[in-house]
């Protein structure tokens, strides 16, 4: 039994890792978005303008913050992404004393980054807070707040950390307030609205402003900078696709701040998909009408569950391959399968997204790290079952199977891990069932799956779309589940399945 499942593991090895050669065709163009609604739509415009040059664009939606997006531009896992002057000159650039876009650009170049003109708009921070209780509270400036220590902030995790966010505002305007804690910034309007914070930082083109009838508060010591909006690009797109840079050009001033807060507006509170309200802005815009998508919920669902599937089967057949040998050696040798199970355990009691995190300098972004990540997931349910398997096989039978002269290479074959199978198989479920849910998160670094509907349905108050990914996640766990028992009850000697039970 443990043959074959060695052949079936190796069987699903080569069939996801061998990809034939990719045949010459139109210039691939990978583009980035962060974690927030207009960033999203901004990459869906870059995406449409490329693709309407006969390129190949690749939309990686919500990767995440700021550091995350341009360390895989500087990588070359990225072609493209949307960011803002401020941004550049006080946390990616900071203390270089960059003043103008020219110096930024010169800054830049030296990394092999290019830099557009700004689209038109300044999409600045601000702190903004419910009318009313700026007006009950006699509150219209970010100084005013040093009057009222009591009041509990709310601020975007991002913001909590940046050289421009919170820890320089809070020095500069000599804020006393100690209720500050880090959240979402789509649930920080959801929390003011609620009354659970008193105020949050606001980005000045979100449509929220209007529709939660915040206050936005005047920045009288002029702390943030401006934000010019603009794309970064690599400077090697130019040799693989200058009809791109090209067409990114014509996006240059063409962006209001009014544009850009109907666009949100038209995203978060009308509900339309971004690549559609894209698409109607360039179509409105600049006369070009993209390729309509089809955006069914059947094929985003074959999409999601085709990523998902290439997750789990790829990281669990790994673990099975690398964590029954290591359960073996485990069993053999007391000593090593201490340090064994106690590695593979504190492996396990790493956060699932600082493990993630832990995987990008390494690999990157996309589906490679989460594969990584959930791989070493799955390595204790196996390594300890297999290890108490083992170790709960019957002295009498080892001493017969010595008596018969059978070698250990031999006994281990054909008896022991036999005798072991129940317990290996139901590590391999348990690592299987944990690795559906904990893979939504690969979402988060571009590896797709459903996590993707899951962070777009919170980032859009939207809860069809977080039903669209954590249901159909569900059902994927209880489908294996299900299959893992069936295997069980197909190759596992039913008094074996009664002794596994037992234990």
């Amino acid at each position: 039994m443990i043959q074959r499942l060695f052949m079936a593991v190796l069987c699903i090895l080569a069939a996801l890792c061998v990809s034939a050669a990719a045949p010459s065709g139109p210039p691939r163009v990978r583009i980035g978005s962060k974690v927030f609604t207009e960033s999203v739509i901004l990459g869906d415009i870059a995406a449409q303008v490329a693709q309407s040059t006969g390129a190949d664009a690749e939309h990686r939606r919500q990767l995440g913050g700021t550091r995350l997006l341009w360390n895989a531009l500087v990588r070359g896992e990225l072609d493209i992404y949307p960011e803002y002057t401020g941004t550049l000159t006080q946390e990616i650039l900071a203390n270089r004393g960059l003043r103008d876009p020219q110096q930024i650009r010169a800054e830049l170049a030296k990394q092999g980054i290019g830099m557009t003109d700004s689209l038109g708009f300044n999409d600045t921070y601000a702190i903004g807070m419910r009318a009313d209780v700026a007006a009950r509270m006699k509150i219209t400036t970010v100084s005013h707040l040093l009057k009222h220590p009591e009041l509990r902030l709310g601020f975007s995790n991002e913001f909590m950390d940046r050289k421009d966010g919170w820890p320089g505002m809070r020095d500069r305007y000599r804020l006393a307030q100690r209720d500050v804690r880090g959240m979402d910034h789509d649930l920080a309007y959801r929390a003011i609205q609620s009354g659970s914070i008193d105020a949050t930082d606001l980005y000045s083109t979100d449509a929220e402003i209007r529709y939660y009838h915040l206050r936005v508060l005047d920045d009288d010591l002029h702390y943030f900078p401006d934000y010019q909006a603009v794309y970064l690009y690599r400077m090697d797109l130019a040799g693989r696709a200058p009809k791109v840079i090209a067409a990114m050009e014509h996006l240059q001033g063409r962006i209001s701040q009014q544009e850009m807060i109907a666009l949100n507006a038209r995203a978060k509170l009308d509900h339309t998909p971004e690549p559609q309200v894209a698409s109607e802005f360039l179509t409105r815009n600049l006369g070009i009408a993209p390729a309509a998508a089809s955006d069914s919920f059947g094929l985003r669902l074959l999409q999601r569950t085709r990523e998902h599937l290439y997750l789990v089967s790829i990281s669990l057949a790994a673990a099975i391959l690398f964590a029954i040998p290591l359960g073996v050696i485990a069993a053999r040798y007391a000593k090593v399968g201490h340090v064994i199970l106690g590695v593979v355990a504190i492996i396990y009691t790493i956060p699932s997204l600082a493990l993630l995190v832990f995987m990008i300098p390494l690999l990157g972004i996309g589906a490679w790290p989460a594969t990584v990540a959930l791989f070493l997931y799955s390595l204790l349910p196996i390594v300890r079952n297999t290890h108490e398997g083992l170790r709960e096989i019957p002295e009498p039978i080892r001493e017969s199977a010595e008596a018969l002269g059978l070698p250990a290479g031999k006994r281990l074959w054909w008896i022991e891990l036999p005798m072991a199978s129940g317990a290996i198989l139901a590590g391999i479920k348990t690592a299987a069932v944990i690795n559906v849910g904990t893979a939504t998160l690969g979402a988060l670094i571009g590896a797709g799956g459903y996590g993707q509907p899951i962070l777009t349905g919170i980032r859009l108050d939207r809860v069809s779309l977080i039903l669209e990914g954590a249901i159909p996640a569900a059902l994927l766990a209880l489908a294996v589940q299900f299959l893992f028992e069936l295997i069980e009850r197909l190759i596992v000697p039913r008094t074996l399945r009664a002794a596994n039970q037992r234990r």
